[in-house]
């Protein structure tokens, strides 16, 4: 049986439900578990019950320092060599995405992995499209953004759920490999264009104090958004690679129109 962690989360529960429409035996762990789930609290050690687990799907447990982040997978997977789990996909971060506020605990975390003696495989996600989309805030009769010109390699949330269930329904085939999901670049301009409303672009200095300011209960700290920010206005985030299509037998979703959607969803009625 596959178990995905994470499951009430956005990428946990869509890859519940991409494994579950192939017909392939799946559950969840969540530490709030819905129906026929597992719970799985990764700060209580004794919840962690992975038995009769054979593939682990671990979504990152994020939204905390480092130390308690790298603490809480290490947990799981001391859980699943105890259990027997015969193979652990990890969903990490894009390679491009090293200098990223948020990188270390996932480059420590799949050191873990590899070291675990488990078979592995490790997922690199490109950062959602929806996120830029959302991170793009209205004002006026326009959109501002702290990203410049720049790109974003951004994804479908989708489809990286299609691509983590792909890899747990046939781990063997993909046992020791990295794959660098990441899609088509895109850019706040183009956006703006999709929405027919202008982009200005704001300074870092100025995203930063909103964040601090403003925007209070944000589930990334503002340090981290600030870094995605300058990430990609400076030209760090827009490489891309084949291994996302490659890997779903298929072209990948428009990151654009995805990312469109999510923006248009936070457009104040007034502007609209």
């Amino acid at each position: 049986m596959i178990l995905v962690t994470g499951a009430n989360g956005n990428l946990g529960s869509a890859t519940l439900a991409a494994l579950r429409a192939r017909g392939v035996a799946a559950t969840g762990g969540s530490r709030m578990p819905g129906a026929g789930m597992r719970r799985l609290d990764f700060d209580d050690p004794t919840s962690l019950d992975l038995a009769e687990v054979s593939t682990l799907v671990l979504v990152s447990a994020g939204y905390a320092e480092d130390d308690q982040v790298v603490g809480r997978h290490a947990a799981v997977l001391d859980a699943a060599v105890r259990d027997g789990v015969r193979h652990v996909v990890y969903t990490s971060l894009t390679t491009a995405g090293d200098h990223l506020g948020f990188a270390l605990a996932h480059r420590a975390t799949e050191r873990l992995v590899q070291a675990s003696g488990l078979p592995w495989t490790i997922l690199r996600n490109g950062l959602y499209a929806e996120l830029f989309g959302g991170l793009l805030r209205w004002a006026g009769n326009g959109v501002e953004s702290a990203f410049g010109d720049g790109a974003l390699a951004a994804v479908a949330r989708e489809d990286l759920a299609d691509a983590a269930a792909l890899v747990a329904a046939d781990p063997a085939r993909h046992s020791g490999r990295v794959h660098d999901l990441v899609s088509t670049p895109i850019t706040a301009g183009q956006v703006a264009d999709r929405l027919g409303v202008p982009h200005r672009t704001i300074g870092l200095g100025e995203y930063r104090r909103r964040l601090l300011e403003e925007t209070p209960g944000l589930l990334f700290q503002p340090p981290m958004l600030a870094s995605i920010a300058t990430g990609i206005r400076h030209g760090f985030l827009d490489g891309t690679t084949p291994d996302l299509a490659d890997l779903l037998g298929r072209p990948a979703r428009d990151p654009l129109a995805t990312a469109v959607a999510a923006a248009s969803a936070t457009r104040p009625e007034t502007s609209a």
